[in-house]
């Protein structure tokens, strides 16, 4: 069979005057066609495998700086079988260690996040700096010297800061961060990250493989099908574009109905609610569902100029579309001006079918009418936007309803049985179109990183 590639432009949205944001990677990189053996969404020797080659030696992200603005102030960062504490030392600088006690073994510290001038074990008071080093060995005199001889310090790990967020690797050998990152940092850097703070946090375990949420989450071909409701005001034809190490971005139209929505005229009251975020009065607007992109577009822009805000670093889509970032491996980060929120597909520490789905919203606070985060994020009512208190981190175990919004709960249901499907003995491998590039993508740098074994 002769195959040949598809022209995919009919698929690349773009409304309004061009702009540099919005160019085309070149050169593009074609992942071949290709069907991956579906053992490495169950088998456990692929996950412990996976653990060493992947997670051990990549860049993941810890979380928002903002979290951590005072010396003393940490957060833990729970992955697969690791903990590690992020905090911020006297010095203000961000230093990260193993949650462990160089003694024992025991935890240091518990819960997600707290503030103190020192760690002490829990189990026999040896205590340790925010740098990590030993302050005090309870009893040394009953220690052999050749004993304490050995490094009794806190195990760090590479911790680095880019755009307001903090990442941490286990591999000191691994490449800077911002060497990294620096095909899409420039992108990243527009939207003012650092000046986020988060004001919603929610976790909540999921019962399929860590890559089964990438997988589901860095596509929009499923939306007509798992979430109908959204067809009326978001787009699923949408431009993607993909950078060596595993990058890759995609912007999701909002504001304009899917091509195969029956109703292109009807303003419909979610997009009326996108009309409303933008400042537009959706009783006096003339236009139709085609047109309210556009109307979004400029309504953010004219805001923009009343209130100063400098949305003209942005293209047009940035002021109205979800602009999608994956982070090899497992982070998404959605870009909005006024809001991003992030995606982490954190691996179960021994069962290769379970995963735990951490998401959580930054907003930069200013105070003017009418601004605020995108309605359609779900922020609940009473959500503190001040940045005066950080909100706690909701948790919601296997089989207990996460409570995300309806979107990510029918996604929740979902994954179970893709799971199951995964197993089975009629299931050979996925077939990916080009809407789903950015999972062939996604995979081929898994495949690349598990075939070399170090990067």
């Amino acid at each position: 069979m002769v195959m040949t590639k598809i022209d995919f432009d009919d698929w690349n949205i773009h409304v309004g005057a061009a702009h540099p944001f919005n160019d085309r990677v070149v050169p593009a990189i074609d992942n071949g066609t290709g069907r991956p053996d579906p053992h490495r969404y169950y088998d456990r020797d692929f996950m412990r495998e996976e653990w060493d080659k992947v997670f051990a030696k990549s860049w993941l992200l810890a979380g928002p700086v903002s979290d951590i603005p005072e010396p003393g102030d940490f957060f833990t960062f729970e992955i697969g079988p690791e903990s590690f504490i992020v905090v911020r030392g006297d010095d203000g600088a961000i230093h990260a260690h193993y949650n462990v006690c160089p003694h024992r073994g025991s935890r240091l510290v518990s819960g997600d996040m707290g503030s103190l001038d020192r760690f002490t074990c829990p189990f026999h008071s040896w205590k340790f700096g925010l740098d990590g080093q030993n302050l005090s060995v309870t009893d040394a005199e009953t220690f052999r010297p050749e004993v304490l001889c050995h490094d009794h310090d806190l195990t760090s790990v590479r911790c680095e800061v880019a755009v307001g967020l903090a990442f941490i690797a286990m591999d000191p050998d691994i490449v800077p961060l911002k060497q990294w990152l620096a095909p899409i940092l420039p992108q990243l850097e527009l939207y003012g990250i650092d000046q986020m703070y988060v004001v919603q946090h929610r976790r909540s375990d999921w019962g399929a493989n860590w890559k089964g949420g990438v997988d589901a989450f860095a596509e929009i071909y499923h939306l007509h099908a798992v979430h109908p409701q959204t067809q009326c005001l978001m787009d699923d034809r949408t431009q993607i574009d993909l950078w060596p190490g595993g990058l890759s971005r995609q912007f999701v139209p909002f504001a304009q109905p899917a091509a195969r929505y029956p109703d292109q005229v009807s303003v419909n009251p979610g997009i009326q609610a996108m009309l409303a975020d933008a400042g537009i009065d959706a009783a006096s607007f003339t236009g139709t569902a085609a047109e309210t992109r556009a109307a979004v577009q400029q309504g953010k822009r004219r805001r923009s100029e009343e209130l100063g805000l400098g949305y003209a670093r942005f293209s047009d889509s940035q002021l109205s579309d979800s602009v999608v970032y994956s982070l090899f491996p497992n982070v998404q980060i959605g870009c909005h001006p006024e809001a991003i929120f992030l995606h982490r597909f954190l691996p179960h520490a021994s069962d290769p079918n379970q995963f735990t789905y951490d998401t959580c919203i930054l907003y930069r606070h200013i105070d003017a009418p009418g601004y605020s985060a995108p309605a359609w994020m779900g922020l609940g009512a009473g959500t503190d936007l001040s940045g005066n208190t950080r909100p706690d981190i909701v948790h919601t175990g296997l089989g207990e309803p996460p409570g995300l919004g309806e979107v990510l709960d029918q996604d929740s249901d979902l994954l179970p049985i893709v799971q199951a499907g995964a197993r089975s003995r009629g299931f050979r491998g996925p077939l990916w179109s080009e809407q789903e590039a950015r999972l062939r993508h996604f995979h081929a740098e898994l495949d690349r990183r598990m075939a070399a074994g170090a990067e």
